[in-house]
C-alpha cells in the first residue's frame, strides 16, 4: 500500500499482521412501531377547525391591549373576512398552539394557523398582511426582504414590553368570526 507524502514523495506501508474480520452479528436494537408525534396528534385533533371553514386562524393575546388593537386593525382592513380570530387563552387557542408545536400556555407571539402550516412572530405578521386589503400585501412583499432575525428582534422587543407600554385588560376580548 502506498501513501502520498507532502512534497511529492511516496511512502510504502506494510501491514505486518493481517486484520481478522469477525462474522458474528448481534442484535443492537429492535424496531418498534412509529409513535405519533405530538404535533401530528394535535394536527389530527384540530383538523375539525378547518373542515367547515378553511380560512386561517389568527391567535392573539386576548388580554393585551396592543394585540386587541391589532385584531381590530386587521378586522377593519379585511373586508372579505379572510381571517378568523381566536384568543391564545381559549381552549381552542391552546389546542391550535399545540398544533403549531408550541406550549399551550405560550402567549409570547401572535400565531397564524393555516390548514397545513403555522407562522409565528414576524412571519405571522407578514402572512396576515398578505390576507388583508391593499396596500398591506405589497408592504409585506417588501418587508420579507428584511432578514428574519432583524424582524424577529424588533418583534420580540415590542412583544416583551407590550404590557408595560400598552397595558393589559382584565378580561379576554373575543371577536366574532
Amino acid at each position: 500500500m502506498a501513501l502520498l507524502v507532502p512534497g511529492g514523495g511516496c511512502a510504502r506501508l506494510a501491514i505486518s499482521h493481517p486484520a481478522q474480520v469477525s462474522r458474528r452479528t448481534a442484535v443492537v436494537a429492535t424496531l418498534s412501531p412509529p409513535k405519533l408525534d405530538k404535533v401530528d396528534y394535535w394536527v389530527d385533533a384540530t383538523s375539525s377547525f378547518f373542515e367547515p371553514d378553511s380560512r386561517p386562524i389568527m391567535l392573539y393575546d386576548g388580554v393585551c391591549n396592543l394585540c386587541n388593537g391589532g385584531v381590530k386593525f386587521v378586522r377593519d382592513n379585511d373586508k372579505n373576512r379572510r381571517i378568523r380570530y381566536e384568543a391564545l387563552q381559549s381552549e381552542s387557542g391552546k389546542k391550535l398552539l399545540r398544533r403549531s408545536g408550541r406550549a399551550p400556555d405560550d402567549i409570547s407571539s401572535v400565531v397564524l394557523v393555516e390548514k397545513d402550516r403555522s407562522y409565528i412572530k414576524s412571519d405571522a405578521v407578514l402572512k396576515i398582511m398578505e390576507y388583508i386589503d391593499l396596500p398591506f400585501p405589497q408592504l409585506a412583499f417588501f418587508l420579507q426582504f428584511v432578514p428574519q432575525f432583524v424582524r424577529d428582534f424588533a418583534y420580540d422587543n415590542i412583544a416583551n414590553n407590550r404590557y408595560n407600554i400598552f397595558g393589559r385588560s382584565d378580561s379576554c376580548e373575543l371577536y366574532d368570526n
